[in-house]
């Protein structure tokens, strides 16, 4: 079982978890002294860990060893995704892409978007249950929302990035496999609901974003997100 703890450090030999993790540990799963455990820190650092002393509120364990890069992915996937109208539909794409491998998301509000907020925090919350539940140890960076101009306009300073866009407009277009080599950075964008606007999409091919198709079905905003990770997972596999 793993545990988030993000203020760990490679040289600690001794760790408390905090007052919520400790409380989980002891009161939910009735873990032990002398109990093995797992912790993580979402930068890539797994330590496997006895538990010393079971106190409900201050878990005291000992760091017995360390590994870095543990999983490191062979790819740097960002998804830019209009949020949706009801919330939770992200979330769960978020949860399953995490799962999968995404190691950057941010919410964009285009022209056409029905929601114009998103609680950072709780989506922190859903990356970080789904990279425990999934035995990994990097959590994906979370940005804050921004309109589709200036994601645009930050993602042209950045050349080593392979750039798509993911649009319902008929009009040439290439799959992932295609468009992206292996091993490379990637950024994808998906609209909201009732798509990017010509303008929008516009705008992205003339900043070097390529027109991206996911294949012949309309998708929800969510699934084409989804559907993104798995391809990008898929090409980048050995």
């Amino acid at each position: 079982m793993y545990f988030y703890t993000p203020t760990i450090e490679s040289h600690h030999t001794f760790f408390l978890l905090s007052e919520e993790e400790s409380k989980h540990a002891i009161r939910v799963l009735r873990l032990q002294g002398g109990d093995i455990i797992h912790l993580v820190d979402g930068r890539g650092g797994r330590y496997k860990t006895e538990i010393v002393d079971p106190h409900p509120k201050r878990v005291s364990l000992r760091v017995l060893e360390v590994e870095q890069d543990f999983g490191q992915s062979a790819y740097h996937l960002h998804i830019a995704v209009a949020p949706t109208k009801n919330i939770d539909r992200i979330e769960w794409f978020l949860e399953k892409a995490t799962e999968i491998g995404l190691q950057e998301f941010t919410p964009i509000i285009c022209e056409h978007s029905e929601r114009k907020e998103v609680k950072i925090e709780r989506l922190e919350k859903v990356a970080v249950s789904a990279m425990k539940q999934s035995l990994k140890a990097y959590l994906p960076k979370i940005n804050p929302a921004m309109t589709f101009s200036k994601f645009i306009a930050s993602a042209v300073e950045d050349t080593a990035v392979l750039k798509g866009v993911a649009h319902c407009v008929d009009a040439e277009k290439k799959y992932i496999s295609t468009a992206f080599p292996k091993s490379g950075r990637y950024t994808v964008l998906i609209g909201p609901e009732g798509d990017f606007s010509e303008k929008e999409i516009e705008q992205a091919m003339a900043t070097g974003f390529i027109p991206l198709s996911l294949g012949g079905s309309r998708l929800r905003t969510e699934t084409a997100a989804l559907a993104s990770c798995l391809e990008v997972s898929l090409l980048n596999r050995d």
